[in-house]
């Protein structure tokens, strides 16, 4: 594998993206793993999503494998299980655990099935686990008043509504039944995988209690979605906590990472390329935000309502009724959050049922 890259440029200018060096080739193709180093594989499942796939990890854990995430449930994934699993594939020995970094379906989805065709534990935190059963409950239900408030305080249309209603309960359409059990992973635990002792590091504010997995001697992370090497981590605040900070969170989780992991880590992320760099990727995501969170200042000069900012904050215009429409608004009130909690700027519930920020 190539030294990592070195830009001086990036060091000092925080803003300035990093050449991060990406070592490790192209993506293997569904039911195929490559091997990062000797031990650990790296497999790639596909997505019907706008982002398309999801990297999977497998470590040698004695007669067997354990791996890291588990893809969506589609018959797409579970065919390229069956085929890492069947005769010559590289999973053939079979699994010992799973390890979930975190509850969203295309990390968790699968967990159940291979639990229940491989009689492996399901590792994962605490929190993750009991978020999980809880949004998995949902489906089939109509959609709450509490949520259906929250979306027009933040300005939606009543279109939009319609299509949250219809759409309500699907994050279990992705999600095979969950285990009845699972093992616990604390922050800051050790856990001997194989030949290797790996450490639990805890991360916030993309979800609630992210796993992961540092390994010493062999100088790589798995981040999960923590840390991702060409796109930013989706923060946002969600019906079920309105007035949550989770931008704080991702910040100081990012501290943490950085202060905790070694920057010559071989980073291996959920989405994108192992890349190498994570120091100055970590400074590159907080400065970028930071700077996002100076746009909406600027812009909250004049009254704004949370679907109004949606120009400060990303890069791309945001149109439709959908799920990137949920997205961005969770995303855009996690900034307004941010700067109430820190009694920058205030709201006020107006005539018209939406919730305007303005600075204090």
């Amino acid at each position: 594998m190539s030294a990592p890259a070195t830009d001086t440029a990036a060091a000092t200018n925080p803003l300035k993206k990093p050449e991060l060096d990406y070592p490790c080739g192209d993506a293997p193709e569904p039911g195929r793993a490559s091997e990062i180093v000797p031990g650990v594989l790296w497999m790639r499942m596909p997505m019907p999503l706008g982002l398309n796939h999801i990297n999977l990890w497998a470590i040698r854990d004695g007669a067997g494998w354990a791996a890291v995430d588990s893809g969506l449930q589609t018959p797409e994934t579970a065919q390229a299980w069956r085929t890492l699993f069947g005769d010559g594939g590289a999973l053939a020995d079979g699994l010992t655990r799973l390890f979930v970094t975190h509850m969203h379906p295309d990390h968790i989805g699968m967990a159940g099935w291979l639990r229940r065709k491989f009689g492996c534990q399901l590792w994962m935190t605490r929190m993750e686990y009991l978020m999980c059963r809880v949004l998995a409950a949902d489906t089939g239900r109509a959609a709450p008043d509490d949520a259906i408030e929250f979306y027009r305080r933040a300005g939606w249309d009543d279109d939009a509504i319609e299509v949250y209603r219809t759409r309500f309960g699907g994050f279990g359409k992705f999600v095979h039944a969950l285990p009845e059990s699972f093992r616990r992973l604390e922050d800051g635990a050790t856990i001997r995988i194989g030949d290797h002792d790996w450490t639990v590091v805890v991360g916030t504010g993309h979800s609630p209690e992210h796993a992961c997995l540092y390994c010493p001697s062999l100088k790589l992370l798995v981040s999960g979605d923590q840390v991702l090497p060409r796109i930013s981590s989706n923060v946002s605040v969600f019906p079920t906590e309105p007035d949550a900070d989770p931008m704080e969170d991702w910040l100081a989780s990012l501290d943490k990472v950085k202060a905790a992991v070694p920057d010559d880590v071989l980073v291996l992320p959920a989405h994108n390329e192992p890349f190498r760099g994570l120091h100055a990727r970590i400074d590159y995501l907080r400065a970028s935000q930071l700077q996002a969170l100076d746009r909406l200042r600027d812009a909250l000069a004049q009254p704004k309502r949370a679907v109004d900012v949606f120009g400060e904050l990303f890069s791309r215009p945001i149109t439709g009724s959908g799920g990137l429409l949920g997205m961005a608004t969770g995303e855009s009130i996690a900034h307004l959050n941010y700067l109430l909690h820190r009694a920058e700027a205030v709201r006020e519930l107006a005539a018209d049922g939406c919730y305007w920020y303005r600075l204090s």
